[in-house]
């Protein structure tokens, strides 16, 4: 079963990568770098559940990892609402 969920973060992680170098949109750039970053938590967790015993160094790093991503997204979000505005504005005059 561990291999389908390997299988699947390396199907994540390849459209991510396509998805982050073919976009010309900032914002599908942000949404494929999530992507990206749900492809490694997965893969950290299957690795850590594969491993002998349990670990719980990975699902601790993991839990960071989805805290971090959260708020780089709100901020990165943040800052290409105001590059559209100023963008907009722009445009205007």
């Amino acid at each position: 079963m561990s291999e389908l969920y390997l299988l699947l973060a390396a199907a994540l992680a390849g459209m991510a990568l396509v998805g982050l170098f073919r976009a010309a949109e900032l914002l599908r750039r942000v949404l494929a770098l999530n992507v990206l970053a749900s492809a490694v938590f997965l893969l950290l967790v299957t690795l850590a559940r594969t491993a002998e015993g349990v670990d719980p160094l990975p699902h601790a790093m993991v839990l960071t990892g989805i805290v971090v991503a959260v708020s780089t997204t709100a901020a990165v979000l943040a800052l290409t609402v105001q590059a559209h505005e100023r963008r907009r504005r722009k445009e205007e005059t």
